[in-house]
């Protein structure tokens, strides 16, 4: 392909709009955006057809690569396949569930270590806060993680426990004074019911209320408040909690919350019992609960839609017993994330740039990733090329996925991803992984 490269579309996402437009690409950066109809001037055309549209590269910030130490849950070659098959060209993989965890330089290293020659498309990573590694958080931010998971509740892994209300405000401390980013799982445990055995989706469900989520949030919000800390609530299940998010923020808190597409496409009452695929914490909430979080995303109340693809082997998730309480909690969802999004938002009316901004730029910047998440001059061009239209039913097997458990499994999505862009070569999976590592510090 030539040094640079003309793309031509007759609909593509920029700037929160669906326009005609001609990309210019050279050494792997946007430096153009023409009319549809540009001249080449040398360059090479790459024409869309008439089925597809230009979305920028999505960038997925909450994704459980496992690598290493549980690599048969997961792993970097299968996971970042498995992200450009569905047109994430950015993720940032969490500090749990590897081991050893990423809450120390040398576990970082570790890590980046195993992924360097075998990511499909870019990695950032976070850092883990864990009791008594304040000290352990500059050293991690210095080294170009992005910010810091906690829980605020068993984690589920013994090796990366869970902060109390004390140890909590001590990190945020620390993080508010080296200007990072807490990311935090909220739950209260003590408004948790233990999950009796056996197959019933209910009875899950009971033992999570969303009076547990919307505590533990009130909690966070508090101590951003009095730390002056920055905040982020990963996967929103809770409507409920979404007022005192607003209010917190109306009021100058720092304060940010994702959802995922499990909890815009699901709902509790068409789960049947045994059907532990669809196990996750926080759990899958009722119609009128998703109802309430897509008006919240349209609103502008959720900040952004990311996959917490948190995958395991077919074992622990006990589809031979169906049972709730040994399952593992987690939904595999990379490579379909796109899809399963859009299937639920055309049918509410919305449209692919709604999509690309919860999906692509808005978590590119609460993250900082510079040059991601969006089709701009200066941006790396990473790039979806999406038939919006066209229609296929979700074999796990045919997913990249390692292991073939999904939520999704038999059901019929819009939208399939036709190419993924990295750095203005598309890319080719059955050639050598070219994805970089990356550090916050860093393009």
């Amino acid at each position: 392909m030539a040094a640079e490269v003309l793309l031509r579309a007759a609909r593509a996402v920029v700037d929160g709009q669906e326009v005609s437009v001609a990309v210019r690409v050279r050494d792997g950066v946007i430096t153009a955006l023409e009319p549809y109809d540009a001249p080449a001037a040398g360059a090479a055309v790459v024409e869309l057809a008439a089925d597809e549209v230009l979305l920028p590269g999505l960038v997925d910030t909450h994704v459980h690569v496992n690598e290493p130490g549980r690599t048969e849950w997961e792993g970097f070659a299968s996971a970042t396949r498995a992200a450009a098959a569905g047109g994430v060209t950015t993720l940032v993989d969490m500090p749990l569930n590897s081991i050893p965890p990423t809450t120390r330089v040398a576990a970082l290293e570790e890590k980046r270590a195993v992924a360097r020659d075998q990511v499909w498309v870019d990695v950032g990573f976070w850092g883990g806060a864990v009791p008594g590694n304040v000290p352990d958080l500059a050293p991690l931010h210095h080294a170009g993680v992005f910010g810091f998971k906690c829980f605020l509740l068993d984690s589920g892994v013994e090796e990366f426990p869970e902060l109390s209300p004390a140890g909590f405000a001590e990190a945020m401390t620390e993080t508010a004074r080296l200007g990072a980013l807490m990311i935090v799982h909220a739950e209260d445990a003590a408004m948790l019911e233990p999950c009796a055995h056996g197959p019933s989706y209910a009875g899950f469900l009971a033992s999570r209320p969303e009076a547990a989520e919307e505590r533990a949030i009130g909690l966070v919000i508090a101590t951003a408040r009095s730390t002056g800390g920055r905040a982020h609530v990963v996967h929103l299940s809770a409507a409920g909690a979404v007022p005192a998010l607003r209010d917190a923020r109306a009021d100058g808190v720092d304060v940010s919350v994702e959802t995922c597409p499990h909890y815009l496409f699901f709902d509790a009452e068409a789960i049947p019992d045994g059907a532990t695929e669809l196990k996750c914490c926080p759990p899958i909430r009722g119609a009128a609960n998703r109802d309430a979080l897509w008006a919240a995303l349209v609103a502008g109340d959720i900040d952004l839609v990311v996959s917490d693809h948190s995958p395991c082997t077919a074992e622990l998730k006990r589809r031979d017993t169906g049972d709730f309480a040994e399952a593992w909690g987690g939904i595999a969802s990379l490579q379909l994330g796109l899809s399963v999004v859009w299937t639920a938002a055309r049918g509410r009316g919305l449209g692919l740039a709604d999509v690309a901004r919860w999906m692509a730029s808005a978590p590119a910047r609460r993250v900082g990733l510079a040059g991601k998440g969006e089709i701009a001059v200066g941006a790396d061009a990473d790039l979806c090329v999406f038939a919006p239209d066209e229609r296929f039913v979700v074999d796990p097997a045919r997913l990249h996925h390692k292991n073939a458990v999904s939520a999704y499994g038999g059901r019929t999505l819009t939208g399939t991803v036709r190419q993924t862009w990295l750095r203005g070569v598309p890319i080719d999976l059955d050639a050598a992984p070219r994805g970089r590592l990356l550090r916050r510090d860093r393009r």
